[in-house]
């Protein structure tokens, strides 16, 4: 009986399947057409109605490529650029032929005047697959360029006037951010955000989703400060629940600082205040009769909110290592190193400050965003 209805009311995934494949056996049938075709009248291939071209440009673009680079899509492929351009993902193993795939909703959104974006994982493919569907693209009158980390800010604004644009994810967004920190429009570099068939999605918009793509610039603050601020520690004492009405805290209760293990915070409490404005008042830092939440006094406050943060929340080998004299962070979901990637509100500096290396210069953000966020601004 489950076989019966099985086979009555296919699922979902199936029915979606079906539909592609009709599309498919479309295409198929307008094959022996192009053949036929000579190459002016690929160049001068235009779009009328988009549901019945898409069939018709698939078809074509299997005979450029063929023509081309010798290179015939299968069935499974024409099925692979049918639910990319739908928008959706379609998982494929390395020697499938994703790259080739990727030519056909390229090709059928590049014709329909969108700006298409095929993001890969490096510059090295970027490169090497923009140059070598190059010869599909241009049977089409279509320009295609490839967008790299080394290129100059004219080099980077000529390749976004073409056509179809390979590049990462890194670069993208990050051109993306640089754009909206100009004061004028002709120093942008990025075009429409129409299109994008992302390689490694999952790695991007999953693994990487909450990674923020941030541009910084150094800050005013006085490295100096961290050393000094590590001599307070030792006479802080932590506090292990907060008082309430019910139960108040007894005298040997009352400590200097409360942590939150699940949240990863640390928060001073009054007695711990007042142990800190000693502590700077004794080193003539602040006056006496001084708070901490003046304005002159504020970045005393961050000194010590990143001297608790870094000392108590941040354990070596854990969080942090340090590998060649730096403090190198440590990815908490996979375990892996992430060089280069800094901890803000001075919690890096102190860091170093701990494990006695030297310690850079704190920088302050000026534009980010996430690779989910980012994406987001795609039409599709």
């Amino acid at each position: 009986m489950i076989d019966l209805l099985g086979k009555i009311f296919k699922s979902s995934n199936q029915r979606r399947i079906d539909s592609y494949q009709k599309v498919v056996n479309k295409i198929n049938l307008l094959e022996e057409d192009f053949k036929n075709l000579n190459e002016e009248e690929f160049r001068n291939f235009k779009l009328h109605d988009q549901d019945d071209d898409l069939a018709k440009v698939f078809a074509a673009v299997r005979e450029a490529s063929n023509r081309t680079l010798g290179l015939r899509h299968y069935d499974c492929q024409m099925i692979g650029g049918l639910v990319l351009n739908g928008g959706n993902i379609t998982e494929m193993k390395t020697g499938e032929g994703k790259t080739l795939v990727a030519t056909l909703p390229a090709v059928f959104n590049a014709l329909s005047g969108k700006k298409v974006y095929v993001v890969t994982v490096n510059d090295y493919l970027a490169e090497r697959d923009a140059n070598w569907m190059r010869p599909i693209y241009e049977y089409f009158g279509l320009t295609v360029g490839a967008l790299t980390s080394a290129q100059n800010f004219n080099d980077k604004k000529a390749t976004y006037e073409s056509n179809i644009i390979y590049c990462t994810s890194s670069e993208l967004g990050f051109d993306y951010l640089r754009d909206n920190m100009v004061l004028f429009q002709n120093q942008k570099t990025q075009k429409d955000l129409n299109f994008a068939i992302v390689d490694e999605v999952d790695s991007i918009l999953i693994d990487e989703a909450r990674t923020p793509l941030i541009i910084s610039g150094a800050t005013d603050d006085d490295a100096s400060a961290y050393p000094v601020f590590l001599k307070l520690l030792p006479n802080l004492v932590r506090q292990l629940r907060e008082g309430t009405e019910e139960e108040p805290l007894e005298d040997n209760e009352i400590g200097d600082f409360l942590i939150d293990e699940k949240l990863r915070t640390v928060e001073l409490t009054d007695n711990g205040f007042e142990k800190v404005e000693k502590f700077l008042a004794n080193r003539n830092l602040i006056k006496e009769d001084e708070s901490l939440y003046t304005t002159n006094n504020l970045k005393f406050l961050k000194y010590v909110q990143a001297t608790l943060k870094a000392n108590l929340l941040f354990e070596k080998n854990v969080h942090y290592m340090v590998e060649n004299n730096k403090v190198v962070l440590i990815d908490d979901n996979t375990g892996r190193k992430l060089p280069g990637r800094r901890v803000s509100e001075g919690v890096m500096q102190a860091l170093e400050c701990k494990e006695r290396v030297p310690i850079q210069q704190e920088t302050q953000t000026l534009a980010s965003t996430t690779y989910q966020n980012f994406f987001r601004l795609f039409d599709k």
